[in-house]
């Protein structure tokens, strides 16, 4: 049984050109909260996808300061998790979760 609080570590798929290379390499990226940490990551990727996970990387990227109306502002800190499937392992982020 799928537990609920797994939804809120998995915020988004990420879905670029590096992230789609990737994909070949058996990775799939997502975005997750800040303070979610590795083993939580995985447990909701194999809980959600039913799939085996081999390794997860995380990445830290900085909040650019922008600039609005003449005022400096700053986006927020946001975090990537690659994830590394076992071989034979998919994961087709365009469809959703079910």
């Amino acid at each position: 049984m799928i537990d609920l609080r797994q939804y809120d570590v998995i915020l988004s798929p990420v879905i670029t050109e590096k992230s789609t290379m990737a994909s070949e390499f058996n990775q799939v990226t997502f975005e997750v909260p800040v303070s979610a940490t590795k083993p939580q990551i995985k447990g909701a990727i194999e809980d959600l996808f039913d799939v085996k996970v081999k390794a997860v990387n995380t990445v830290i990227m900085r909040g650019k300061t922008k600039r609005f109306q003449g005022m400096l502002g700053k986006r927020k800190k946001r975090k990537k998790a690659i994830v590394t499937l076992q071989e034979g392992q998919s994961i087709d982020v365009t469809t959703g979760l079910s």
